[in-house]
């Protein structure tokens, strides 16, 4: 993709969303002395007063405040902008984002509408400014070793991968209305897959989606809802104000996933539930299986004969070169570093002027499953077709950017591919 911009010395960040998630990542900019913040926005003031003066309490600098995020568009001295505000306006900022210049990047989050998947590549080839899902959980030092190994062929052919997102929402969600959180309106009014990516980042790289392979249909189904009513009543009451609250979202979403070369996908959501936080991660080849909740694998020929092996054993000797520079360097960041690792190759792209590795079509694809989930739910269970958003280059993709962060190649801290 040509980035039509000379690289800068100092990547300048607008910040669109100064939530906890927005503030956290922030803090992490701030952190990078090859990055500034000209200007953050908010709706609400009291937000970007504390981002402010967090800001100015690191750096020396206050950046400006805009309540208007149109306005912090216009500005000229911004490469760039993070866009960790409500689901449902992720799309939208990073659409305008990119027709004002600027390289987008987006905090997780599912669909609302196949059109904005749509809009959003249309905008960044047209454009040719990138539009990257801040996916952390790509850059986990889990999954990056089992990039590794399946990249080694360590697994065989891969035939079948799982995950979700498996995590105990009901204080966060039932108080959305009272910390100004976007969960409650979504699961109030909708029914599906709706935090599809954790897992699905991860293995999208595993399987090659969008270079070599592609996500063909879905067939969902939702459980029906009664974990957020009845954590309202035992913890609020029954007379609570959210107490007659019909919830849409069904406890548990489980999703499936074919793709064009055979493997299948399964994908669940689980979060109004009593439960451990888990991501639920399996993978599944001709020569062995990963299981995350055992933290344990398994290898044809190679493990003692029906019996499970730690993953730590194989997951240090198959390091991924990134996380063997991170740790001579120092973890950083939140949740166990990845957040910093996510972040930096948003920033290096920038002033590298290249794509970056999780790209638009990843993004526009990630982000679909939430909406057609939905729709298959609705229907239901009925299979809903995964649109093609490269228009048949998943086929025969351009070469990805070899670099440090890259995601479909193994590649040095230098660089150079290492595998």
């Amino acid at each position: 993709m040509d980035c039509n911009k000379q690289a800068p010395e100092k990547v300048r960040l607008g910040v669109i969303g100064l939530g906890g998630r927005g503030r956290g990542l922030l803090s992490l900019l701030t952190n990078m002395d090859d990055v500034y913040i000209p200007a953050v926005s908010d709706l609400y003031e009291d937000r970007m007063e504390k981002a402010a003066e967090n800001t100015f309490t690191k750096r020396g600098y206050k950046p400006e405040l805009y309540s208007d995020y149109k306005k912090l568009l216009e500005r000229d001295d911004i490469d760039g902008v993070i866009i960790p505000s409500s689901w449902t306006a992720h799309a939208e900022i990073a659409i305008e984002a990119m027709n004002s210049g600027k390289y987008a990047a987006m905090e997780v989050g599912g669909a609302s509408s196949i059109n904005e998947c749509w809009e959003l590549v249309k905008t960044s080839e047209k454009t040719g400014k990138p539009c990257m899902m801040l996916e952390n959980c790509c850059y986990g030092r889990e999954e990056l070793s089992l990039l590794h190994m399946i990249k080694r062929g360590m697994f065989g052919e891969l035939i079948h991968c799982q995950g979700g997102y498996e995590h105990d929402l009901r204080s966060e969600v039932s108080n959305g209305l009272i910390n100004r959180h976007y969960r409650f309106r979504n699961y109030k009014n909708r029914n599906g897959e709706l935090y599809p990516t954790h897992e699905l980042g991860p293995i999208a790289k595993y399987l090659n989606i969008n270079r070599g392979n592609r996500m063909l249909s879905l067939t969902s189904m939702a459980s029906k809802s009664r974990g957020l009513h009845k954590y309202i009543v035992d913890t609020m009451g029954a007379d609570s104000e959210l107490a007659p609250i019909d919830f849409a979202q069904g406890d548990i979403v489980t999703t499936m996933i074919k793709c064009a070369h055979g493997e299948t996908i399964f994908l669940i959501h689980d979060t109004t539930l009593p439960r451990p936080y888990s991501r639920g991660g399996r993978v599944q080849g001709t020569k062995g299986i990963w299981m995350e909740d055992n933290s344990s694998v398994y290898f044809d020929g190679v493990s003692p004969l029906d019996k499970w092996e730690p993953f730590e054993k194989y997951m240090t000797e198959n390091e991924h070169p990134l996380w063997k520079w991170y740790k001579e360097e120092g973890i950083r960041g939140g949740h166990g570093g990845m957040d910093y690792l996510v972040l930096r190759a948003y920033v290096e792209s920038i002033k590298n002027q290249t794509d970056t590795p999780i790209d638009v079509y990843d993004t526009a694809a990630w982000m679909a499953i939430t909406c057609l989930s939905e729709d298959s739910v609705a229907m239901g269970s009925m299979p809903v077709s995964i649109p093609d958003f490269t228009n048949g280059k998943w086929i025969r993709r351009d070469a990805p950017v070899p670099g440090r962060y890259c995601l479909d190649l193994i590649c040095n801290p230098d660089g150079t591919i290492s595998l």
